[in-house]
């Protein structure tokens, strides 16, 4: 398999599907718009998620699972949320095959196996865990509810791209149900900063939290929280969302609880999610031409060391001092392999893991026996150096940190020289169209200019920032009154 890639300065979509192929992270499916994520892609995924899971249960979380059907009636009662997602469903109106007595070995939809109501398949579980919510609170000591579920989900997308947007994807979902607005919106910021907190601490990966602008809402959200990513190619990427619901769909199911004081009120509410959307991020955050480059903290190989032998007797060697480094990592909590591989030579593994991101390289040779040495290459620099065999545990326990931290002050400092403020519309074309990356701006607040700008430069408004300051100054496109800058750029 060829493991040369396309540049990312000659084309950088063509370079991400090469990687995301070549380093056997995913594939396309037979099914139109869904991929495959191969073992090693899945591996990474699953860091991602016991991270995850593990910072969920510290804040008082837990897992459940509902359906992947929804029927229409209940997709359908909060209008806003089955407006918002009507033209992506996948929707189920038979529940049965059968053989097409004109085509031998044909199958048909049996014409009178039709469903008496027809199944949406989830592009999202609000529906169908507040209707199940009705049956769950009824008092104000049933509350709150703090729920997450790991899921599939379905959103008929035209336009795929491996893991960035698919038909099929995996995330996880939260949905809670507290007693008052004060404690939903504290939900709802809370779940931003774990959040951002995982993205950066463990994906190694800058991000602003922000409130998205009411065009830019989830569908039944009163409020949408985000932490928002700059890509290599100056795009930006959303993240993650946390959503405020108020009591939008308390109110379409009916969800009421007796509070303290003996009177119902409706329940108010909050959902979250991240997906593989996230395995995107980290490709276009870190990654090079020569392939992908992971942060210690998601790699599932940290380490790998490749034995450079000429014969079974230098290899037993090699081995026997191999077996000693794995042991002295392991009792370090650092995951490392031992590519012993007969099928291929050195050369080829060191192709493999440098395009596959593993974070550190151990080459062991009979030279380094003699002199108690090894040679130590690091994927994020590209640099080597030869060190001491004595110790090494400790060497490399250091650099696992090291590597973490350096890839998220490249991105940083990235990031940072990569938002502008701008002062006139054509300040803003222009730095979108040369410099690209977040552009920040004063807006006049609407609805409509919003839209005309994203007309005008495809450019959206990311995020209106928590830490923004209150800054007095004049729309750039109408030059209508405006109270803080806000941060447009053109995005994933």
């Amino acid at each position: 398999m060829s493991k040369n890639l396309t540049s990312r300065s000659e084309d950088y979509s063509k370079w991400y599907n090469e990687l995301v192929v070549k380093a056997d992270l995913a594939e396309n499916s037979a099914v139109r718009g869904c991929m495959v994520i191969k073992p090693y892609g899945y591996a990474i995924w699953e860091k991602m998620q016991a991270e995850l899971d593990r910072m969920f249960k510290e804040t008082g979380h837990q897992n459940a699972y509902f359906p992947l059907f929804v029927p229409k009636s209940l997709f359908e009662a909060e209008e806003k949320n089955a407006e918002g997602f009507a033209k992506e469903c996948a929707v189920v109106t038979h529940y049965r095959l059968e053989n097409d007595p004109d085509n031998e070995g044909k199958l048909r939809v049996d014409p009178k196996a039709r469903l008496e109501e027809e199944l949406v398949v989830r592009p999202t579980s609000e529906a169908i865990i507040w209707n199940t919510y009705k049956g769950w609170i009824q008092s104000y000591r049933d509350l709150p509810i703090l729920v997450n579920q790991w899921a599939n989900v379905v959103r008929w997308e035209m336009r795929t791209r491996l893991f960035l947007r698919t038909a099929e994807f995996l995330w996880q979902e939260g949905h809670t149900a507290h007693a008052t607005k004060e404690e939903a919106w504290e939900e709802t910021k809370l779940i931003n900063g774990v959040y951002a907190t995982f993205v950066e601490n463990f994906m190694a990966i800058p991000v602003i939290q922000g409130l998205k602008t009411e065009s830019e809402r989830f569908a039944g959200a009163e409020e949408t929280m985000c932490i928002e990513a700059l890509m290599q190619d100056g795009k930006a990427l959303q993240a993650g969302t946390s959503h405020f619901l108020g009591q939008n769909f308390a109110k379409a199911f009916d969800v009421k609880y007796t509070n303290k004081e003996g009177k119902q009120d409706y329940v108010w509410a909050t959902s979250w999610g991240v997906s593989t959307r996230l395995m995107g991020a980290l490709i276009m955050t870190h990654s090079d031409d020569k392939g992908l480059v992971l942060p210690p903290n998601l790699a599932p190989n940290q380490v790998v060391i490749v034995p450079i032998y000429k014969n079974d007797e230098q290899l037993e060697a090699i081995t026997e001092v191999a077996n000693n480094i794995m042991n002295g990592l392991r009792a370090k909590g650092v995951s490392v392999k031992f590519d012993n591989r007969t099928t291929f030579r050195p050369g080829a593994k060191f192709a493999q893991h440098e395009l596959q991101g593993v974070p550190l390289r151990i080459a062991i040779g009979p030279k380094d026996l003699e002199n108690g040495t090894v040679e130590l290459a690091r994927r994020d620099t590209l640099t080597k150096e030869v060190v001491a065999l004595e110790g090494i545990e400790n060497v490399i326990e250091g650099l696992m940190t090291e590597i973490q931290d350096t890839l998220f002050k490249k991105a940083l400092n990235f990031r940072d020289e990569h938002i502008t403020e701008v002062n006139s519309f054509e300040e803003f074309k222009e730095v979108l169209e040369t410099k690209t990356g977040f552009i920040s701006a004063h807006w006049d607040g609407t609805a409509a200019t919003e839209e005309k700008i994203k007309e005008l430069t495809k450019a959206t408004i990311r995020c209106i920032p928590i830490e923004n300051k209150k800054e007095s100054g004049k729309c750039v496109l109408t030059g209508e009154p405006s109270e803080q800058r806000v941060l447009f750029a053109k995005a994933y």
